[in-house]
């Protein structure tokens, strides 16, 4: 593995009624997204609310670096899926710990977006906004995924239950 290292700072940080997190039930959730008044000014977002969904990377900042995954194993810990390297989940206690949640741009208010169904807990830095580019999804093939995959997802983005 390469010992070559980046620097990344946030543009800004989740702000949201969950603090702590779960695997499921992000559905109905609201959260919104704050950018750093000190780098960036309102013009950084001009032409984003053309755009219905945004995705967003950001950190899994609270994830202890002694449990990040760089084997196979079985997601959740669960042993009835098959053990699965990590580049085919999308675990938190991942190699960089980088997560990406594609969402439902609600509104855009000076440095502040709202966003629905962002799977990302209060205080979560935020490395990048991108608008969502149809043309970017591989739409022009089938797109598959093992079964086990949908049986992880399914409650996922079911309704919030506080």
């Amino acid at each position: 593995m390469s010992t070559e290292e980046f620097a990344i700072r946030p543009i800004g940080w989740v702000r949201a009624s969950r603090g702590t997190t779960t695997d499921d039930f992000w559905g109905g959730t609201v959260a919104r997204i704050e950018l750093d008044a000190a780098a960036f000014d309102p013009s950084s977002l001009a032409g984003l609310t053309d755009f219905s969904h945004v995705q967003i990377l950001y950190l899994f900042d609270r994830v202890d670096p002694s449990t990040i995954v760089m084997r196979a194993e079985h997601p959740r810990e669960n042993p009835a899926w098959p053990r699965v390297g990590i580049f085919a989940q999308r675990k938190k206690s991942r190699p960089n710990r980088l997560g990406l949640s594609t969402c439902r741009l609600d509104s855009v208010d000076g440095l502040t977006l709202t966003v629905a169904e962002l799977d990302a807990i209060d205080g979560t830095p935020v490395i990048d906004i991108k608008p969502y580019v149809l043309e970017f999804e591989p739409r022009r093939e089938e797109v598959r995924q093992p079964a086990w995959m949908s049986e992880l997802m399914r409650d996922y983005f079911s309704p919030y239950q506080k």
